[in-house]
């Protein structure tokens, strides 16, 4: 791909892993052969597969260890989950990276990688005649196993009570406070008002929260993120705190403006530019093949329907004011939170928590 003037690369998501190439159109067969082969075979030996193992391994220590506020991002996967696995956050960890076998990646790429458990979407300047063609080419003799392909079968209990969690880090020099609800999946009727409440909320520098916490002075940065997914989802918000603030303040300052939103719906001026945040920032992805191509794979991974990627849209501009008042009230004031607090290890009390 680079040779050409393209670019490939790969991510791993919550429900699902995406691999994706960008080049001239005149190369897209060559791309379906390659992956096509990816698919059908997987070529690993000990010493790249001990050379791969080193490089998520270095990523996890860039992307947890070394960055102030990454463990703390780490810590609200897993204290927000009791039962489901996203309790497990994707990158795994040192212990399990290290305990992991060529054979456990053998064995993982014959049980998913295959053509019952893989979409392909193509984007850009092609002719579908040629397209199936090509597809019926290289895909066609790739066998689907006969394995019945694991399933999350675990249901995600309500929370009954509020849990807290200290937690600690080096380096951190301004406290920080998380708290993390429960939310639908992204397939709910409910996830395109949560969505509007989180930009109201958190997008922008006049959101209520920013508006009440940074200009406040309470904080340094905030953040609010309706992570919705194919299973349960997480609405969470992040504050990292200014000088001499208290992650208490942070807290009794974010319970106020959601008892707000709750108790009084938004007014009409705050629905327009939420919903116009969220529909550039849609239709700006679309502006490339490339995420016209990402924008299709979520709807279809996360609302198991194509037509979403147009549908979600018509959808937002229905959200009324009342609609973002009931989620708010549903979700986040009688849900219960987990609420994290973030500390320098250096305020670690003997015998406390890690």
């Amino acid at each position: 791909t680079e040779d050409v003037g393209g670019y490939n690369n790969a991510t791993t998501f919550d429900d699902a892993t995406a691999y994706y190439e960008v080049v001239p159109s005149n190369y897209l067969e060559t791309l379906l052969w390659a992956e096509a082969e990816r698919m059908g075979s997987l070529n690993i030996d000990q010493a790249n597969f001990v050379s791969e193992r080193d490089v998520v391994k270095e990523e996890f220590r860039f992307r947890i260890l070394s960055p102030p506020y990454g463990r703390l991002f780490y810590a609200m996967e897993k204290n927000s989950f009791a039962v489901h696995p996203y309790k497990r956050p994707g990158i795994g960890s040192i212990e399990e990276l290290d305990a992991s076998t060529i054979d456990d990646v053998r064995a993982f790429h014959s049980t998913f990688y295959r053509p019952d458990n893989a979409i392909l979407i193509v984007s850009g300047d092609f002719e579908q005649q040629q397209l199936d063609t090509w597809v019926d080419r290289y895909f066609t003799p790739i066998a689907k196993p006969e394995m019945a392909i694991p399933r999350v079968t675990a249901v995600e209990p309500a929370r009954t009570a509020e849990k807290r969690v200290d937690e600690y880090a080096p380096n951190v020099q301004l406290p920080a406070l998380a708290m993390t609800w429960l939310a639908p999946s992204a397939s709910d009727a409910d996830a395109v008002p949560l969505h509007v409440a989180q930009a109201i909320l958190g997008e922008g520098e006049s959101s209520r929260l920013y508006e009440r916490l940074v200009r406040g002075e309470i904080a340094a940065e905030v953040s609010v993120d309706a992570d919705l997914r194919e299973q349960p989802g997480m609405f969470a918000a992040f504050v990292i705190l200014a000088s001499e603030k208290t992650p208490a303040e942070a807290e009794r300052i974010l319970r106020e403006e959601l008892a707000k939103l709750s108790d009084k719906p938004p007014t009409a001026a705050e629905m327009e530019k939420a919903k116009n945040l969220i529909l550039t920032g849609a239709l700006r992805e679309r502006e490339t093949s490339n995420g016209k191509a990402f924008a299709l794979g979520e709807s279809l991974i996360l609302e198991h329907d194509a037509n979403f990627v147009n549908a979600g849209l018509t959808k937002l501009q229905a959200v009324t004011p009342a609609d973002v008042q009931r989620v708010v009230r549903k979700y986040l004031i009688e849900g219960k939170p987990v609420v994290i607090t973030y500390l320098d290890e250096s305020q670690r009390k003997s015998g406390g928590a890690k």
